[in-house]
């Protein structure tokens, strides 16, 4: 069974009731974050069950020790954690001297917690019961400001409820903080400092090895009944890592005492590292001038422009309504585009696994969301990243014996260098580097925006090429060039010879890559002289590039009529999922690796992902029958895989289907489908749920320059509605049943195609089709 609690409502995730069971799933799905730093929805007041402790900061990681049975030549060094950063929430509160601890009170009443995604903040409320009898009513305002993004903050109010009641608030900063994901059970940060001064208090702390500084800091204000007392700590404690201020109120029956913490962080990657107790004074000086209300209202402001574009709208269906709306929501928390230094991490700031690194997932699924919802600079920028990391790319292929410049980008990675180590991963699954292409290619047929590939993205596509080349062996017995020992896209493969996915998309990449070369001869030749200086390629080695790709090896079979996935595909038992024991559900969990490498079962789109990529080089008669081949022995036990299938089944019509895999990609976590939701939320497939909806249902592709859309519409819905920023003009699209609308804002028409036919569309004038 999958989870049910969270009660469906269009702009808000929103749990009544409190469950200790279901503590550390909800710290992960209200998780908040503005682009620059996030946590996980951590109670501020102590708690003494089972919790995951997490607040992350962009771009500060630390490389932890590789840890293998058997340490083999080309693996990463280390594996690198997106760290778990000092904690700025912490509220410790007693009440007439007793600990308020939600696991050890006698009775909770009317929990409820809210992360209303419209406006950007998280509430929690309930009443308590504690040990020594007194009861209270809780309520805590959390949100971390988009503007200032250095800036958290907090309003935790305490009422007594029969009795006046002493109350005792305890903030504190605290350096003294571990990963839940550690090689070695290392600690990774080191105190500097601590520091304290009337309500301000600041830990520095600085990462080993990667030597990051950070202050965390805090301000508090002490109010009774709303008014500010001006109290200073009655006490303070501070030790190496952790500082905490104790004040204390004296509230009557009714009366609410309450403290407005602001807090955050300030980075060395953004300030001088000696200077960052002056730099979070500034901020702490600049919130207190806004005050609570104010940062508030700003909140709503910034939220309100993100959802201006980024908004897509369900009629007739709360849960599908919903489930988009948090996938849009989260993955604006976790990238708004502001910083090329950074990227997307699977779990984006909700958790640990993966190490909070960039994967192909950013080039193959998020690059797409970021076009349409943000100005191009934001998809710019994301390519720019691997164009800085290029060096690198071309160290992780010369440490794996690739010379003269060819390029493998990592399949994990905070600055270029591999760190993933399990090596059928990263030795093998080296079709990430063909996502990296297609991302260019992608970006050119979006924007527009041919500049990028003289300035930056043909140097990365010849590393690619070059890669691809060398890559290839030659063999005697195909008379054809084949591609050994690889993972394809389906991980519940390795060491598989000959996958499709990966020798079709190296052929186009190289073949890309040729034509892009004799583009930037004609048309900017200057960029072309410095470029061929630089890479120092001939006229002999395009040839020999030439002569892989037009030979080669893609495995098939006459009998099916498909595409195989990889050689020997067919010796496998060939039983659809449909037939497995749902006891035996997920297979990742409950077989042993042998067995699920020997079975047919596949994790997410493989051949399926060439053909979504480019469909335009297979006719629909092919897609279905390559659909109706490898999805039925399809588990989708990656969170990458049910997009990719609704937007297919979308294209052949098959709505209930399409509409079956929507819902599971965009209730992913909130359902809890794959029974981790705990270890944080699915990022990265957040964006795959946007394009089920734009590219499945609107049909939208971008053809010759033009968007074209084959509107379809679930019968489960009313209407939908998404906008898409095409080449700085603003298009809405709203489909109903039987009709489709179009408005343009902008100063120019627009010609769009709707199912092949031109469609005029004028600026600020609504057309129906």
């Amino acid at each position: 069974m999958n989870q049910d609690y969270i009660v469906p409502d269009n702009w808000s995730i929103i749990e009544e009731g409190f469950e200790a069971a279901r503590v550390e799933s909800s710290e992960s799905l209200f998780s908040i974050g503005n682009g620059a730093m996030g946590q996980r929805a951590n109670f501020e007041e102590r708690y003494s069950g089972k919790t995951f402790q997490g607040s992350y900061i962009g771009g500060i990681y630390y490389p932890d020790k590789t840890k293998v049975g058997w340490w083999k030549n080309g693996y990463p060094e280390y594996f690198a954690k997106v760290l778990n950063a000092p904690n700025w929430i912490g509220i410790d509160i007693e009440v007439n001297g007793e600990s308020l601890d939600l696991h050890t009170c006698r009775e909770i009443r009317n929990f409820r917690r809210e992360l209303n995604m419209k406006e950007g903040w998280y509430n929690r409320s309930f009443e308590a019961v504690l040990q020594n009898g007194t009861e209270v009513a809780v309520d805590v305002t959390r949100f971390l400001s988009l503007e200032a993004d250095e800036l958290g903050v907090i309003n935790y109010k305490v009422t007594s409820i029969k009795s006046g009641a002493t109350i005792s608030f305890k903030p504190y900063v605290d350096g003294g903080v571990k990963n839940e994901d550690a090689n070695w059970e290392e600690s990774f940060w080191e105190p500097i400092e601590v520091q304290h001064s009337g309500n301000e208090g600041y830990v520095v702390a600085r990462t080993f090895k990667t030597h990051f500084k950070v202050a965390a800091f805090m301000h508090n204000s002490i109010l009774l009944s709303g008014n500010d007392l001006g109290l200073e700590p009655a006490g303070t404690q501070a030790t190496e890592n952790k500082v905490q201020f104790t004040y204390t109120v004296e509230a009557g029956i009714g009366e609410t005492a309450s403290i407005i913490k602001f807090g955050g962080y300030t980075v060395s990657l953004n300030h001088d590292g000696d200077k960052l107790v002056e730099a979070a004074g500034n901020v702490i000086t600049a919130a207190k001038a806004k005050g609570y209300e104010a940062l508030l209202e700003e909140q709503k402001q910034a939220w309100a422009s993100v959802w201006e574009m980024a908004d897509i709208t369900i009629e007739g269906d709360v849960k599908a309504q919903q489930g988009i709306r948090f996938n849009i929501f989260q993955l604006n928390q976790t990238y708004l585009g502001k910083d090329p230094r950074l990227n997307i991490g699977p779990k984006g700031f909700t958790g640990e696994k993966y190490g909070g690194s960039t994967y192909w997932d950013t080039e193959a699924y998020c690059i797409p969301f970021y076009m349409a919802t943000k100005d191009q600079q934001v998809a710019r920028n994301l390519l720019t990243y691997r164009y800085d990391q290029l060096g690198k790319a071309i160290e992780n292929a010369e440490k794996l014996g690739f010379g003269n410049g060819a390029a493998l980008y990592p399949m994990v990675t905070m600055n270029g260098e591999e760190c993933h180590n399990e090596w059928e991963i990263t030795f093998e699954e080296i079709h990430r580097n063909g996502a990296i292409a297609f991302a260019i290619y992608n970006y050119y047929r979006y924007t527009g925006d041919y500049s990028y590939i003289p300035e930056k993205g043909l140097e990365v596509l010849i590393g690619i090429a070059r890669f691809w080349h060398q890559r290839a062996t030659f063999s005697t017995n195909k008379n054809k060039y084949v591609i050994l020992g690889v993972t394809g896209p389906n991980e519940y493969e390795n060491n598989i010879n000959n996958n499709f996915y990966t020798n079709y998309i190296a052929r186009w990449c190289i073949n890309y890559t040729v034509e892009q070369i004799g583009r930037v001869k004609e048309e900017y030749a200057d960029d072309h002289n410095r470029i061929m200086d630089k890479v120092r390629l001939s006229e002999a080695e395009i040839r020999d590039w030439r002569e892989v790709a037009d030979n080669m090896y893609l495995p098939y079979s006459e009998e099916h009529g498909v595409y195989l996935q990889q050689d020997g595909f067919l010796d496998k038992e060939l039983i659809p999922v449909s037939q497995l024991d749902k006891s035996q559900r997920p297979i990742n969990q409950k077989w042993s690796w042998d067995r699920i490498l020997r079975s047919c079962y596949i994790k997410q789109a493989d051949v399926l992902q060439g053909f979504y990529f480019f469909e335009d080089h297979f006719t629909r008669e092919e897609l279905q029958k390559h659909f109706d081949f490898y999805e039925p022995l399809t588990v989708h036990e990656s969170s990458l895989s049910p997009c990719v299938h609704s937007i297919q089944a979308a294209v052949l019509g098959r709505m209930e289907q399409a509409y079956t895999f929507y819902l599971r990609t965009s209730r992913l976590d909130l359902d809890d489908y794959n029974k981790e939701v705990k270890e944080g939320l699915h990022i990265t497939s957040m964006a795959g749920t946007w394009m089920s909806i734009v590219e499945g249902f609107g049909g939208m592709r971008v053809k010759y320059d033009t968007l074209h859309f084959e509107p379809r519409i679930p019968e489960q819905w009313k209407g939908y509605s998404f906008k898409i920023n095409f080449r700085n003009q603003v298009l809405k699209v709203s489909v109903l049943p039987g009709e489709t609308e179009f408005t343009l804002e902008g100063d120019k028409e627009l010609t769009v195609y709707v199912n092949g036919k031109p469609v005029q569309v004028e600026p600020n004038t609504l057309v129906t089709v």
